[in-house]
């Protein structure tokens, strides 16, 4: 059985080399990986700290580039990569342009898709944007849904996608097993200088599209006041590549003492300082699910959030993007250490580490009976 493997963003890689793994160490399955280049240099680092063979590079990253190019350069480089190899199946994941250009894409060549982290809705097409409408059509074009959680397959169930639905975990999980290390060394310069001992350490992250501007001012402004009224907190916040984050970033936060603006960290560096932090503070998605697993307490710097379950679970809150709602809700995990434990020590709703091995094992037996 042919199975390739899309994927094109870092976010992406750091869910899908796992499954890679797994896919590379099952009897009968030849593994192909095909990266669009959606992210470039953040992406090449995710593929070697978890050693990924990869077969092809569409190489599409171009200055200025719109979702409109990324979509019609994916289509155009697809197309005969996938008439060479006749895969029995392409797997995409979650809600990036490149997961839904690659799986129609397949559709065009009637290849079946795989659905990696299907099922997360915030049912507002915009919002977030495009990953909202991505993981819908996504949805729509694939043949197996490999849902994270109970409460993504009822959304898909909602919406009549009813065959090969299945519940795995998240990948993310798996991840750890490669990343997370005792006595781990962070690589990156600006990390090894700062000196956490008897610190509390806050990982914040705030890049979002829809965050930027006002939104994204409102946090900073927020973080600065909360590293103000305590002495013990040291913020770290590694800023997106974007100028649009850069410029507000470095205009608010940029001369207040313990508050450490960072470059973009690698997965390896990236996992193990939220293993060593006290709370997370972030509009990604990601962290929302990768911080419970080292049971760091997330306030999510977003209106909404397509991952309730964590919500529920209690590992995570929305607090949005006021900036005294933001100052209050920290204010409450640093000064009142039972509301803390309660997130810390809530279970993730995200799985146990071994979500490739279900998805492996499912796409073999779909193979088996088609």
């Amino acid at each position: 059985m042919k199975v390739m493997s899309v994927f094109g963003t870092r976010p992406e890689a750091i869910k899908m080399c796992p499954l890679v793994k797994e896919l590379e160490r099952a009897e009968n399955i030849e593994s192909i990986v095909c990266l669009t280049g959606q992210h470039k240099e953040m992406l090449q680092q995710v593929i070697d700290i978890f050693e990924t063979k990869v077969d092809y590079n569409l190489n599409i990253m171009k200055p200025s580039q719109t979702l409109t190019t990324i979509t019609s350069s994916i289509l155009e480089g697809m197309e005969p990569i996938l008439i060479k190899e006749k895969p029995d199946i392409v797997l995409v994941h979650g809600d990036t342009t490149t997961s839904f250009a690659v799986a129609l894409a397949a559709f065009y060549q009637q290849i079946p898709v795989g659905h990696v982290e299907a099922g997360l809705r915030t049912y507002d097409k915009y919002s977030p944007f495009p990953e909202e409408m991505n993981r819908s059509l996504t949805g729509r074009i694939a043949e197996l849904h490999f849902a994270p959680t109970e409460n993504n397959k009822s959304n898909l169930l909602r919406e009549n996608i009813t065959r090969n639905v299945f519940v795995t975990g998240n990948t993310v999980i798996d991840a750890f097993k490669t990343t997370v290390k005792k006595d781990y060394e962070f690589k990156d310069e600006g990390l090894r200088k700062i000196n956490l001992d008897g610190k509390r350490c806050i990982l914040m992250t705030a890049h979002r599209r829809e965050n930027l501007g006002q939104p994204l001012r409102n946090i900073c402004n927020a973080v600065k006041r909360i590293v103000e009224k305590f002495d013990d907190i040291e913020v770290i916040y590694p800023v997106h590549l974007n100028p649009a984050v850069q410029n507000t970033a470095k205009e608010i936060l940029g001369q207040t003492d313990r508050i450490h603006l960072v470059a973009p960290l690698d997965v390896e560096d990236m996992h193990n300082l939220m293993d060593r932090s006290f709370l997370v503070m972030t509009d990604s998605g990601g962290l929302q699910e990768e911080a419970p697993a080292c049971g760091v307490p997330v306030l999510v710097l977003r209106t909404e959030t397509e991952r309730p379950e964590a919500v529920e679970a209690g590992t995570v809150k929305v607090v949005g993007v006021d900036e005294d709602v933001i100052v209050e809700e920290a204010v409450k995990l640093l000064t009142q250490p039972a509301k803390y434990d309660k997130m810390a020590k809530a279970v993730n709703p995200y799985g146990d580490g071994h979500a490739c091995e279900r998805i492996v094992s499912h796409i073999a037996e779909w193979y088996k009976n088609a």
